[in-house]
């Protein structure tokens, strides 16, 4: 139900703004961000995913929205601005640029500031709206929404406004969940808490087409990795796959560790394994095989491990790499933050070390990196991101708070997938990788995950018009799914391409 006051917008006279038409054409992106209250943190944290999509486009930067400038807006080709707080002071500076008409896109809270000093948006009425929603429906494609996503806003529309996309109630109405009025577009929440491979997340990924690059053709690109390769591997397994694949036409990536360890002899009855690819020769020829298959190596770190500790399992592939873990008494994983003496010349430590394995094993060592388990620090990151040969990675990303103030107010870290390439805030492009993997079986806090619920995925993202559908495989499942996945995704209307191709 509609909880808070609702706002009415001032009629009378044009709205009173201080844009005029810049000496210099606009460019780049301006990201603006909530830094009060109880979870003021957070604010950093949406406005660097908010950023990361925009890189896509163009060139961006952040600040504080306390910090806004008169005019800033109109210097650039659009300016973001992230509600995570509720009534956030806003500048009248910035309100009045809105209401000028500098081109804006407005994520979810605040709005109502905005009416109450400036009528002519668009917007009649603004007000907190705590129905849970968990479905969101745009360009006739519904879209998931995560009942803890919590409170939107609800919006009452002029004539002047044109609805993008929409709420869809729990008794199957529906109210405008992103709207267009003139220069402002409005999101009634910040779609990026919560995201899953379904999400109300693509609106925002689609719409900044529509405000930074509207005539771009609909193309639908898909990817493919083989994830988990090393010395361990089975070698028919990776021609079997290569083969098939190649028979495809499908172009694919193999991500792969120089260096297995179970120390523990887990998967050796209790006999300790150190294994390289040097030691792996037919593991070697098998990588070699896959690559004259149309197959694209990628360095998937080190170890895919900590060697001699549990980190949480003790098993190379299985364990965290560059971040320390540990299983809780339900299961689940949790993360517990940087490994002991974690810097950015530890990291490119680790990075050397892969790479001499690479070059004893006969190998060239990749240009494109996948942190193990998607999981590192912020100067892992940023150490991977200024190594010279590493021209980009593949992977989702962890990002932390301070990455981009350099001032860390907390803990938190927030997971972003992006459905098309990025350079994202430490430095490299970013391949996407959008779907997950098949799982059988449940595992941690993971559910079963089977091809048909991949290929689902891949059909809602459809509506980022220029988007990358992308999964990985894990090699010891045979040939029993990636049929289904390859037919599957194909049947929508997709294209797989070589994962360097993006770039």
């Amino acid at each position: 139900m509609v909880t808070a006051v609702v706002v009415l917008a001032a009629c009378g006279g044009a709205p009173r703004g201080t844009p005029k038409t810049p000496k210099v054409p606009p460019s780049g992106v301006l990201v603006l961000y909530d830094t009060t209250g109880q979870f003021g943190d957070l604010g950093e944290l949406y406005a660097v995913q908010a950023g990361n999509l925009a890189s896509h486009f163009d060139t961006w930067e952040s600040a504080p929205v306390g910090r806004y400038r008169a005019g800033s807006a109109a210097r650039h080709r659009l300016t973001i601005y992230v509600g995570s707080t509720y009534d956030e002071p806003l500048p009248d500076a910035f309100l009045a640029d809105v209401a000028a008409g500098a081109p804006v896109l407005w994520l979810g809270a605040n709005i109502w500031q905005l009416l109450a000093r400036h009528g002519g948006v668009g917007l009649r009425s603004a007000a907190i709206d705590d129905t849970v929603v968990t479905a969101v429906r745009y360009h006739g494609t519904e879209l998931t929404r995560h009942p803890s996503a919590g409170s939107m806003v609800r919006v009452g529309l002029d004539a002047a406004a044109t609805t993008l996309a929409e709420a869809v109630l729990p008794d199957g109405g529906v109210v405008p969940y992103a709207v267009r009025a003139g220069a402002l577009t409005y999101v009634t929440e910040v779609p990026l808490t919560y995201v899953m491979f379904d999400d109300r997340y693509l609106v925002l990924a689609d719409l900044l087409f529509t405000l930074l690059a509207p005539d771009t053709p609909q193309r639908h690109r898909a990817l493919v990795r083989i994830e988990d390769v090393g010395p361990h591997s089975d070698p028919a397994q990776l021609r079997a796959i290569a083969d098939y694949l190649a028979g495809r036409g499908v172009p694919f990536a193999v991500a792969v560790f120089p260096v297995y360890d179970d120390a523990a002899g887990t998967y050796s009855g209790g006999v300790p394994v150190h294994r390289t690819l040097s030691d792996a020769p037919a593991v070697v020829e098998a990588l070699r095989y896959m690559a004259g298959h149309g197959g694209t190596l990628l360095m998937h770190g080190y170890t895919h491990g900590m060697a001699g500790a549990r980190n949480p399992y003790g098993v190379s592939a299985e364990d965290y790499e560059f971040y320390r873990a540990h299983v809780d008494a339900d299961g689940s994983v949790v993360l517990d933050g940087a490994v002991a003496g974690d810097s950015a010349g530890w990291a490119l430590g680790r990075l050397d070390a892969a790479r001499r394995e690479w070059t004893a094993a006969g190998l060239t060592p990749p240009d494109i990196w996948e942190f193990p388990h998607y999981t590192a620090s912020a100067a892992d990151y940023r150490a991977i991101a200024t190594a010279p040969g590493i021209r980009a990675r593949y992977e989702q990303v962890l990002y932390f708070s301070g990455v981009l103030s350099g001032d860390p107010a907390s803990a938190r870290s927030v997971s972003q997938f992006f459905p098309y390439v990025v350079d994202d805030a430490y430095g490299t492009p970013v391949i996407p990788e959008t779907l997950g993997n098949v799982a059988t079986q449940r595992f941690n806090q993971h559910g079963v995950r089977l091809a048909p619920d991949l290929v689902a995925s891949a059909r809602r993202q459809l509506v980022v018009r220029d988007n990358v559908a992308s999964f990985f495989y894990h090699p010891f499942l045979g040939l029993q799914y990636l049929p289904e996945l390859v037919d599957g995704i194909q049947q929508l209307g997709y294209t797989f391409v070589a994962a360097p191709s993006l770039l």
